[in-house]
């Protein structure tokens, strides 16, 4: 490794470890609570099963191997959520290296995507759309090193199967970057047939479907719940006409609006807007395939249904942007005046905590606000004044009987609402403001 390759791999390092410390330590010294959907993720995983009533079982597993190895610690899970983060910045990394086989080039893809909304301000939130985020960084590397390679492996095919069903479980909304990829290789075989068909691939499809099984099965045995509260969140049963177009306009909107700060970097990198597009060139066609096909594939979603796109469920689209951007400007970054690109990445990168802090010390009517240990701290009380045993079970929703789930010291179960069947079979229980604990 050379001097000026060592370099840029500390600066790397160095990028990492600032980003790790800031959205670790920032949000544990500013919020009073966890944010709802680590509550909600802790919840799920007290009653650990392969799926729940809004999403698959991903988020809440990992957030109970955290609850059993730390407790209820909140900085716990906010470094949780930085190192899903973070992972998928090191394949953003390595994936972009290998790429342009120019260390400087994937530093600066990393660099660029930090100026996205999605991998700084909403990071300290473990949900399902940070989980995805290794998942989709390590399937489109592998998928990548099958797309590159003159022999098809074994190996990467499997690992392709394996992180696309690990992130399929995070957030069904994977799909998208899995149908990109899908159609990118039927393109080549079988409409341009720049490729042969290789029965390897067949291992992808065969893993992947291999680990979703048990979730299948708790699919069909919850009568799907998971999809319909999905269907429910875009509003498609209540859609009209009009929706077809102004649910689209919006998104397109947003998209833009989240990328401004990403442009003004880009911007600062290569001054001159000046490109070429050759749907001839194979390494452009994959960079399309995982960019843009996906967001294409989420707008025709919204204008063909009229479903209204929530902004996060965009999180992971925008990983490999940095790369994109990088490869369509190339010719234009001028790699000895990075002077301005770095002051305003630097910039942007103290900017978003600084705001963070600021939100989170400013406002006291926030989720994380909420004053869940003290609320523990006074069932616990209410309850030892009148029973002996203990509390190993609760009821209520995700928030409020979740967050009694977490901070009380004998982590009882979430065992999802109030049910008076349930309570009737419990030896002892006390409700409070339409939360139940109780013991078996």
């Amino acid at each position: 490794m050379s001097n000026n390759n060592r370099n840029i791999n500390n600066i790397y390092y160095i990028f990492i470890t600032a980003h790790l410390i800031f959205w670790t330590f920032i949000p544990s010294i500013t919020n009073h609570n966890l944010p709802l959907d680590t509550i909600e993720a802790l919840a799920w995983g007290s009653n650990l099963d392969w799926g729940f009533n809004k999403h698959p079982p991903m988020s809440a597993f990992f957030s109970e191997v955290f609850f059993q190895i730390f407790g209820s610690q909140d900085w716990i899970y906010y470094l949780l959520s930085q190192i899903f983060v973070l992972t998928s910045f090191y394949y953003v990394f390595k994936f972009s290296k290998e790429f342009f086989n120019n260390d400087l080039l994937g530093l600066i893809s990393v660099l660029l995507i930090e100026a996205i909304y999605f991998y700084n301000f909403t990071t300290p939130e473990f949900n399902v759309n940070v989980c995805q985020l290794p998942f989709w960084s390590l399937t489109v590397y592998f998928s990548w090193k099958i797309y590159n390679s003159k022999e098809v492996r074994f190996t990467d095919c499997f690992l392709v199967g394996l992180f696309a069903a690990f992130g399929f479980l995070s957030k069904y909304l994977f799909i998208y970057l899995l149908a990109s990829i899908d159609l990118l290789f039927v393109y080549l075989i079988f409409i341009k047939k720049d490729r042969k068909f290789d029965f390897k691939y067949l291992i992808t499809l065969e893993v992947f479907l291999i680990v979703l099984v048990p979730h299948l099965i708790w699919l069909n045995n919850n009568e799907f719940i998971t999809i319909t509260y999905g269907l429910a969140r875009t509003g498609l049963e209540q859609s009209s006409l009009i929706d077809h177009i102004k649910f689209p306009l919006i998104f397109l909107i947003k998209q833009v609006g989240l990328l401004i700060p990403f442009l003004i970097l880009v911007w600062l990198l290569i001054k001159k807007i000046k490109f070429k597009f050759d749907l001839k060139d194979k390494r452009l066609l994959f960079l399309l395939a995982i960019n843009i096909l996906p967001i294409l594939l989420m707008f025709l979603t919204s204008v063909v249904t009229g479903s209204k796109i929530r902004t996060m469920w965009m999180t992971p689209f925008y990983l490999f942007f940095g790369t994109l951007f990088i490869y369509v400007f190339q010719s234009q970054i001028n790699i000895k005046k990075l002077k301005p690109f770095m002051i305003g990445f630097i910039f942007l990168f103290f900017l978003s905590p600084i705001l963070y802090a600021y939100v989170s010390i400013s406002k006291d009517d926030k989720r994380t606000d909420y004053p869940g240990k003290e609320i523990a701290i006074k069932t616990q009380y209410a309850w030892d004044q009148q029973f002996k045993s203990k509390i190993n079970v609760v009821y209520g929703n995700e928030w409020n009987a979740g967050n009694l789930s977490y901070h009380l010291k004998s982590r009882p179960v979430w065992e999802g609402i109030v049910d008076r069947e349930k309570l009737d079979r419990l030896k002892d229980y006390m409700c409070l403001d339409n939360v139940c604990v109780g013991s078996k």
